[in-house]
């Protein structure tokens, strides 16, 4: 059985930082190219961020980029995102998954619990 499971997440004011981690189980992570996907109320889900199954290739939104970092540990099998300069915009729930570098399908659904970024004064 396939477990994603997010952490991380919390309240933060502008500017702020958090490090969102999702540890896994249940397929070979190492070989699995790996997602961040974010969705705020009301709105649709939202590709944020993409690495290879090494790490040696990175992808982001045009919204986050240099100001998000996302990275992996193939031994730990666990997938981090490190959010800097955080604005109330990014506020949303984050999900990990498995499977695009770059972009989610428009028929992609949350697999996992996710975890909550507010960003707020």
């Amino acid at each position: 059985e396939v477990q994603l499971v997010e952490s991380g997440g919390g309240l933060v004011q502008p500017g702020g930082s958090l490090r969102l981690s999702c540890a896994t189980a249940g397929f070979t992570f190492s070989a699995s190219v790996m997602t961040w996907v974010r969705q705020a109320p009301g709105k649709g889900p939202e590709w944020v961020s993409g690495i290879s199954t090494g790490g040696t290739s990175t992808d982001y939104a045009n919204s986050v980029k240099g100001r998000f970092t996302i990275s992996r540990d193939n031994v730990k099998n666990t997938v981090y995102l490190q959010l800097n300069s955080l604005k109330p915009e990014d506020t949303a729930m984050y999900y990990c998954d498995r499977g695009y570098l770059s972009q989610i399908p428009t028929t992609w659904r949350p697999a996992s619990r996710g975890t909550q970024v507010t960003v707020s004064a």
